[in-house]
């Protein structure tokens, strides 16, 4: 069976809609994968999991003192609400929310530089702030071209406390910065709870070495206002044609094909896989992740975070059939990291659009940018990887985590130091 460009598009189109972690259209994606699964002949079946909700129902920011204005502003999800009536507080810029910038800034509403991360946030639950606005884009962003970022805090920064937060425009933090305000009025109402994320789970019996498996895996949620096609539908509708190429050409080994929601929240759909099938992945002798592929302008990548002898082999692959791809041994930030994190090798294939080649988490993510050849070819390169190693007479990737990937994976994920004893 040949790898099918057009087959690929055409899943793409029909997937190619924003699918936001919870929503609805998320679940609509994920039956869209399943019925494709199906039409293949292979079972396929959908495993929920919880995920945050929030729903604002009224955001306003406005400056009170020494001039009135109101500007257009989007609620950070899961932070709270402030009283019905709002929060008046004097106002403070604290640039990065150094501990020096935020001498002054207790009781205060604070504009924090562009978003808000976790070591800021624990800076200003511990500076005693009232509320925090943040701001998205550039100061010469085209309004009606752009959109205002939604932001929500996540379990990371949760853990410090709770404080009411916007995001803003940069060109209206720059105007309003300009005026000195003095003393602003920040209202943020919402309705905080969980609901269901789904991931999508097909498996392939293999021939010969049934005590060992393979993962394939991709994420199909977007971001909010994009259609998800680069980010990553392409790598969804990859790993569905390796589906498709495996049930004509049984492996020697089992094979498990999953698309998992909620990775533009925190890599949540993978993280839960792998904390409740933990005793299943004694058995996987490593992971293939597919995130963000197609774009004309752009590279071919890979992200070993393996024993580096997997680097070795791919450049060599890379070299053998003339198809380049730049590889490096790292963490790559996308689903196969709670893998590794597992214990589990794992490598990530990407093709990376060029400087302005392709928009990402943004509207601009469409399918204009991608096309056929490019996608077809990194499929093409990946199924020769996998029938490589999935039919190996003696799996070739030792199955462990060498230390300095051990550390990364760690660091990434925001691991707490351990305690000597």
């Amino acid at each position: 069976m040949n790898i099918c460009a057009e087959r690929e598009f055409k899943l793409l189109k029909k997937i190619g809609f924003v699918r936001t972690s919870g929503s609805k259209e998320e679940k609509m994606a994920a039956d869209i994968l399943v019925e494709e699964v199906k039409s293949i002949g292979v079972e396929a079946k959908l495993e929920p999991f919880k995920v945050e909700y929030y729903n604002i129902s009224k955001v306003k920011l406005e400056v009170l003192e020494p001039f009135y204005k109101e500007y257009t502003v989007t609620g950070y999800g899961m932070s709270g609400s402030t009283i019905e009536d709002g929060l008046e507080c004097e106002f403070e810029y604290v640039e990065d929310a150094s501990k020096v910038n935020l001498i002054n800034a207790k009781d205060k509403i604070v504009l924090v530089n562009e978003r808000v991360t976790v070591k800021a946030y624990e800076n200003l639950v511990k500076a005693g702030v009232k509320g925090f606005i943040s701001f998205s884009g550039s100061v010469f962003d085209d309004e009606d071209k752009t959109d205002l970022e939604t932001r929500m805090l996540r379990a990371k920064h949760l853990k410090h406390g709770k404080i009411p937060g916007v995001t803003i425009r940069a060109n209206d933090a720059l105007d309003m910065l300009k005026q000195s305000p003095a003393k602003v009025k920040m209202t943020l109402i919402q309705e905080e709870g969980e609901c269901d994320s789904h991931n999508v789970i097909a498996s392939i019996e293999g021939s010969t070495y049934k005590d060992e498996e393979i993962h394939f895996v991709a994420h199909y949620d977007s971001v909010p206002f994009s259609r998800g096609v680069y980010d990553n539908g392409a790598g969804s509708v990859i790993i569905m044609e390796l589906l498709r190429y495996f049930k004509e050409n049984q492996p020697k080994r089992n094979l498990k094909f999953i698309w998992f929601g909620s990775e533009e929240r925190g890599l949540l759909g993978s993280k839960y896989y792998t904390s409740i099938h933990e005793d299943e992945l004694k058995n996987v002798v490593m992971t293939v992740n597919v995130d963000m592929a197609g774009p004309i302008l752009g590279q071919n990548r890979a992200f070993v975070t393996a024993d580096n002898s997997l680097c070795n082999m791919v450049e060599y692959l890379s070299k053998e059939i003339g198809f380049p791809m730049k590889v490096v041994q790292d963490v790559y930030s996308s689903d196969s990291t709670p893998y590794a994190d597992k214990k589990v090798p794992a490598i990530s294939f990407a093709r990376f659009a060029a400087k302005g080649g392709a928009g990402l988490h943004n509207r601009n993510d469409v399918l204009n940018t991608l096309s056929m050849n490019n996608l077809k070819n990194l499929t093409d390169f990946i199924k020769v990887f996998s029938e490589r190693t999935v039919n190996a007479c003696l799996f070739p990737v030792p199955r462990e985590i060498p230390t300095n990937m051990v550390k990364a994976v760690d660091k990434y994920l925001m691991k707490e130091p351990k305690k000597e004893k």
